[in-house]
């Protein structure tokens, strides 16, 4: 697996991190999988951050388990584009057609994910009358899951001949 450096030429702070003491021992598990465990890292951020944003808008301001899902979503989308270009997938994109290129399938594959969750959000809990805070949490690991297999293979996908090595 490539290396991953910042643009600055510098290792970025998780390879730092690998380079502690108590660490040292899973360097080479964590350079073998370093982009799958940095998107369950983040991924298990954006999910924190959408729960707690569900809850918010939902339990906290009492707007409706959609509205405060859509909501949640633009915030957790917003955290998870920022993370995954900078950590996960290693910034593919360069200047402004490509980044926006980029934003556009981010926000594209973001939006597919949306209607599966707002699909089981309705079926589960308008439908079905579940527990909407449990069905959010349930529905986010299969939003996770499809998120990583749409960034992976859509959204940071490298063309041409320098195919990435990560995962």
């Amino acid at each position: 697996m490539e290396r991953r450096e910042s643009p600055q030429g510098n290792e970025d702070i998780f390879d730092r991190l690998m380079g502690l003491p108590l660490l040292r021992r899973l360097a080479p598990f964590y350079r073998r999988h370093k982009s799958v465990l940095l998107y369950l890292f983040f991924g298990a951020l954006t999910f924190l951050l959408s729960v707690a944003t569900f809850a918010l808008f939902n339990a906290g301001l009492l707007l409706n388990e959609h509205a405060a899902n859509v909501l949640s979503w633009i915030i957790a989308v917003l955290f998870a584009y920022v993370t995954n270009r900078t950590w996960v997938f290693a910034d593919r994109a360069h200047g402004a057609r490509g980044i926006v290129a980029e934003i556009g399938r981010f926000v594209s594959g973001r939006i597919a994910t949306l209607a599966l969750e707002e699909a089981l959000l309705f079926v589960f809990i308008t439908l079905l009358h579940l527990n909407g805070l449990a069905v959010k949490i349930v529905a986010q690991v299969a939003v996770i899951v499809a998120n990583y297999v749409v960034s992976k293979c859509f959204v940071f996908a490298r063309h041409g001949g320098d195919a990435s090595s990560a995962g």
